[in-house]
């Protein structure tokens, strides 16, 4: 069943997960959802309830498919690491991860930053700073040699995960008068818990939470969410209370199939309760499972409005 959304449509309060085709899928009751998004463009992420979105000529813009507000950002393929004399220089950006300092909504000129990973399994972290987005600092130049797995702002800081799950926070300077610019990146936690690897089908979660408030710049494996849940994804990444969601269950984790190129983010999705240690289908049985939709889109989370 496919309904059609225009933005004068109240958006319900229930997160998506967008689709291949360019369709949304309601979680809930298995609705496909169609909204007008720019023609052209290809959706690579999400953040909240805005798509970061690229065109054919590289042109890249956060879009609230709500309300059609748009946020341009800097032309992200002209900034992208590319060295001639390198005989890697032909490879291609796989993932971008988009996050924000402040929600869109009621910051547009929130302070931007993308991670950009590569098949060479080489990153870049970008900054930019909206309206005036003709212009970003890059974090390969800084870092050259560590690679990004992840990026997210907590407490007004920008950290970004790396291998071995090495956490680091970025400082940035944002006189008034220039581009915010990446002047240093300094590693808090210094070694790994060890990576959650998937195979054919996930079985299990681990959660562990870096010990930034205690000053301990350690790694402690946590058995609850104290009533959070998680959305996880590469693409976009959330948790906040379940009392904001009618038929959201806290403690849980929300998870779909991204970790490889497929037509189908349903083939290993689910939810895992930390609780009981199951997982159970993101898709109820009563709700007939959507047939696989072509196309570009990467699959990602969406949060409308209403509810966050």
């Amino acid at each position: 069943m496919a309904i059609q959304c225009s933005a004068a449509v109240p958006a319900p309060s229930v997160p998506w997960l967008t689709l291949p085709d360019g369709t949304f899928l309601s979680i809930t009751d298995g609705e496909i959802i169609r909204m007008p998004v720019q023609e052209d463009a290809r959706c690579y992420g999400s953040v909240d309830n805005w798509l970061f979105l690229m065109q054919t000529d590289g042109g890249c813009s956060l879009v609230n498919p709500f309300t059609r507000a748009t946020v341009e950002l800097p032309n992200l393929v002209t900034v992208w690491y590319h060295d001639p004399s390198d005989a890697t220089s032909g490879l291609n950006p796989i993932l971008y991860k988009t996050v924000v300092l402040s929600p869109l909504d009621s910051s547009p000129d929130s302070l931007v930053a993308v991670l950009i990973l590569d098949d060479g399994h080489c990153s870049t972290v970008c900054i930019c700073q909206p309206p005036i987005a003709t212009d970003v600092s890059s974090a390969r130049a800084t870092w050259p040699l560590q690679v990004f797995d992840d990026v997210t702002f907590f407490n007004g800081k920008l950290h970004g995960l790396a291998s071995c799950d090495k956490l680091f926070v970025f400082d940035i300077d944002s006189e008034l008068s220039d581009p915010p610019k990446i002047s240093s990146i300094k590693c808090i936690i210094g070694y790994g818990v060890g990576r959650y690897l998937k195979h054919h089908r996930t079985v299990a979660f681990d959660v562990f939470e870096a010990g930034l408030s205690t000053n301990s710049h350690r790694w402690r494996k946590v058995n609850n969410l104290g009533g959070q849940v998680l959305f996880v994804g590469r693409h976009c990444s959330k948790s906040f209370p379940a009392v904001e969601y009618n038929r959201i269950q806290g403690d849980c984790i929300y998870f779909m199939c991204d970790y490889y190129p497929t037509l189908d983010p349903l083939r290993d999705s689910g939810m895992y309760n930390m609780r009981t240690g199951m997982i159970t289908p993101l898709l109820s049985e009563t709700v007939a499972v959507p047939q696989r939709h072509g196309g570009k889109w990467c699959p990602t989370w969406i949060f409308p409005v209403d509810s966050m």
